[in-house]
Protein backbone atom coordinates (compact mmCIF):
# COMPACT_ATOMS: atom_id res chain seq x y z
CA UNK A 1 0.00 0.00 0.00
CA UNK A 2 2.74 2.05 -0.18
CA UNK A 3 2.18 5.24 -2.06
CA UNK A 4 -1.47 5.32 -1.27
CA UNK A 5 -3.04 8.56 0.61
CA UNK A 6 -3.47 8.07 4.34
CA UNK A 7 -5.19 10.79 6.61
CA UNK A 8 -4.05 11.47 9.67
CA UNK A 9 -5.81 13.53 12.71
CA UNK A 10 -5.59 13.79 16.20
CA UNK A 11 -7.16 15.93 19.05
CA UNK A 12 -4.41 17.93 21.43
CA UNK A 13 -4.55 14.43 23.79
CA UNK A 14 -3.18 12.34 20.89
CA UNK A 15 -0.83 14.94 19.45
CA UNK A 16 2.06 13.17 20.09
CA UNK A 17 1.28 10.14 18.93
CA UNK A 18 -0.24 10.97 15.94
CA UNK A 19 2.91 13.03 15.04
CA UNK A 20 5.32 9.49 15.57
CA UNK A 21 2.73 7.31 13.29
CA UNK A 22 2.78 10.15 10.88
CA UNK A 23 6.48 10.28 10.73
CA UNK A 24 6.50 6.28 10.69
CA UNK A 25 4.00 6.18 7.41
CA UNK A 26 6.20 8.72 5.85
CA UNK A 27 9.25 7.06 5.96
CA UNK A 28 7.28 4.21 4.70
CA UNK A 29 6.65 6.10 1.69
CA UNK A 30 3.09 6.23 1.98
CA UNK A 31 1.72 10.19 1.02
CA UNK A 32 0.07 11.53 4.27
CA UNK A 33 -2.60 13.83 4.41
CA UNK A 34 -2.47 15.74 8.35
CA UNK A 35 -5.65 17.04 9.15
CA UNK A 36 -4.47 18.72 12.51
CA UNK A 37 -4.26 19.20 15.12
CA UNK A 38 -1.18 20.94 15.17
CA UNK A 39 -0.34 21.09 18.71
CA UNK A 40 -1.16 19.94 22.38
CA UNK A 41 -3.50 22.70 22.87
CA UNK A 42 -6.75 21.80 23.73
CA UNK A 43 -9.17 21.44 21.01
CA UNK A 44 -12.71 19.27 19.93
CA UNK A 45 -12.04 15.94 19.10
CA UNK A 46 -15.03 15.50 16.93
CA UNK A 47 -14.04 18.50 14.44
CA UNK A 48 -10.88 16.18 13.65
CA UNK A 49 -12.67 13.05 13.56
CA UNK A 50 -15.65 14.60 11.07
CA UNK A 51 -12.08 15.68 9.03
CA UNK A 52 -11.46 12.41 8.87
CA UNK A 53 -14.64 11.07 7.84
CA UNK A 54 -14.96 14.20 5.19
CA UNK A 55 -11.16 13.26 3.86
CA UNK A 56 -12.76 9.41 3.52
CA UNK A 57 -16.21 9.98 2.25
CA UNK A 58 -14.74 12.46 -0.69
CA UNK A 59 -12.00 10.34 -1.50
CA UNK A 60 -8.83 12.89 -1.12
CA UNK A 61 -7.49 9.40 1.39
CA UNK A 62 -8.32 5.98 0.95
CA UNK A 63 -7.71 4.99 4.87
CA UNK A 64 -7.13 7.18 7.87
CA UNK A 65 -5.44 7.26 11.39
CA UNK A 66 -6.80 9.04 14.00
CA UNK A 67 -6.01 9.68 17.74
CA UNK A 68 -7.22 11.17 21.05
CA UNK A 69 -7.03 10.27 24.30
CA UNK A 70 -8.70 7.07 24.67
CA UNK A 71 -9.76 6.78 20.81
CA UNK A 72 -13.64 6.24 21.45
CA UNK A 73 -14.64 9.88 20.68
CA UNK A 74 -12.67 10.66 17.95
CA UNK A 75 -13.76 7.58 16.32
CA UNK A 76 -17.50 7.85 17.21
CA UNK A 77 -17.19 11.43 15.51
CA UNK A 78 -15.31 9.67 12.21
CA UNK A 79 -18.30 6.87 12.11
CA UNK A 80 -21.16 9.53 12.04
CA UNK A 81 -20.18 8.96 7.76
CA UNK A 82 -21.13 6.28 6.24
CA UNK A 83 -18.19 5.97 4.25
CA UNK A 84 -15.87 5.63 7.33
CA UNK A 85 -15.47 2.22 9.40
CA UNK A 86 -13.45 3.31 11.91
CA UNK A 87 -12.04 0.58 14.51
CA UNK A 88 -10.54 1.45 17.88
CA UNK A 89 -7.46 -1.03 18.56
CA UNK A 90 -5.55 -1.78 21.68
CA UNK A 91 -3.17 -4.16 19.63
CA UNK A 92 -1.75 -6.13 16.37
CA UNK A 93 -4.54 -9.06 16.66
CA UNK A 94 -7.73 -6.35 16.71
CA UNK A 95 -6.14 -4.37 13.99
CA UNK A 96 -5.90 -7.64 11.99
CA UNK A 97 -9.38 -7.82 12.93
CA UNK A 98 -10.71 -4.81 12.35
CA UNK A 99 -9.08 -5.35 8.60
CA UNK A 100 -9.87 -8.81 8.07
CA UNK A 101 -14.04 -9.13 9.28
CA UNK A 102 -14.75 -5.44 9.17
CA UNK A 103 -12.31 -3.83 6.11
CA UNK A 104 -12.02 -1.27 8.47
CA UNK A 105 -10.86 2.03 6.76
CA UNK A 106 -9.77 4.13 9.29
CA UNK A 107 -7.87 2.74 12.74
CA UNK A 108 -8.47 4.93 15.93
CA UNK A 109 -5.73 4.47 19.14
CA UNK A 110 -6.38 5.99 22.72
CA UNK A 111 -2.49 7.65 23.33
CA UNK A 112 -3.14 7.05 27.02
CA UNK A 113 -4.34 3.71 26.80
CA UNK A 114 -2.02 2.26 23.99
CA UNK A 115 2.02 1.78 24.46
CA UNK A 116 3.67 3.98 21.40
CA UNK A 117 5.40 0.57 20.27
CA UNK A 118 1.86 -1.24 20.27
CA UNK A 119 0.41 1.55 18.37
CA UNK A 120 3.38 1.87 16.11
CA UNK A 121 3.21 -2.18 15.14
CA UNK A 122 -1.09 -2.28 15.03
CA UNK A 123 -0.80 0.15 12.51
CA UNK A 124 1.63 -1.71 10.35
CA UNK A 125 -0.53 -5.08 10.91
CA UNK A 126 -3.76 -2.66 9.90
CA UNK A 127 -2.13 -1.61 6.42
CA UNK A 128 -0.70 -4.31 5.98
CA UNK A 129 -3.62 -6.90 6.59
CA UNK A 130 -6.73 -7.46 3.81
CA UNK A 131 -10.51 -7.63 3.87
CA UNK A 132 -11.39 -11.76 3.98
CA UNK A 133 -14.21 -11.18 2.26
CA UNK A 134 -16.71 -14.20 2.12
CA UNK A 135 -18.45 -14.29 4.77
CA UNK A 136 -18.13 -11.05 6.06
CA UNK A 137 -18.81 -8.98 3.09
CA UNK A 138 -22.73 -9.05 3.27
CA UNK A 139 -22.11 -8.26 7.13
CA UNK A 140 -20.03 -5.33 5.66
CA UNK A 141 -22.38 -4.09 3.22
CA UNK A 142 -25.19 -3.50 5.96
CA UNK A 143 -22.44 -1.14 8.05
CA UNK A 144 -23.25 1.49 5.22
Amino acid sequence: MAGASIAVASDHAGFDLKELLKRDLQQAGHDVLDLGTNSTESVDYPDFGKAMADAIGSGRAGRGVLVCGTGIGISIAANRNPKVRAALVHDVTSARLSREHNDANVVAFGARLIGTEAAREALKVFLATKFEGGRHTGRVAKLS
